[in-house]
């Protein structure tokens, strides 16, 4: 099917949306905020759709899981840390594991910087590293079961 630019903002759109919705299913509170399996979808996206389209809905999907939320504060925060996540995770080939590992890095540095910055303390941003980690390589797994999926799918066609 030929690739068009409406195709890549519905999918973009629809992929962001479902993106929000998973990270609301479970939110598990955390000391920094909460914890969530919103990862899973930017992997999935970045997997399936590539960079630009993961940095996008990384961005826009932790931004408004934010404001749905009510942790405002964190918005921005979100929009950095998914948003370079996605980018980074839709690295192909033989950047596909540094891009998993910057994906991940720059997400939970980010959220330690951010727990700083709102002024959480140091002790609140060393506690939230490891559900920040857990989040992460959770979201990578299930992220890449869907995308392996979905795969097998367009095999099918």
């Amino acid at each position: 099917m030929k690739k068009t630019k409406t195709k890549e903002i519905a999918l973009s759109s629809i992929l962001t949306a479902l993106t929000v919705v998973l990270g609301r299913l479970i939110m598990v509170p955390s000391p920094t905020g909460f914890l969530t399996l919103l990862d899973a979808g930017i992997y999935f996206t970045a997997f399936y759709l590539g960079s630009r389209q993961g940095a996008i809905v990384g961005a826009l999907s932790g931004f408004l899981i934010d404001l749905f939320a009510g942790y405002p504060q964190w918005m921005i925060h979100s929009l950095i840390a998914h948003g370079a996540q996605g980018y980074f995770a839709g690295y192909t080939g033989s950047k596909r594991f540094l891009g998993l590992a910057l994906g991940s890095v720059v997400m939970v540095a980010w959220y330690f910087l951010g727990s700083i910055l709102l002024g959480q303390g140091l002790g609140a941003a060393i506690g939230g590293i490891a559900g920040n980690i857990s989040q992460n390589f959770l979201g990578m797994l299930l992220g890449y079961l869907v995308f392996q999926g979905f795969k097998g799918l367009e095999r099918w066609k």
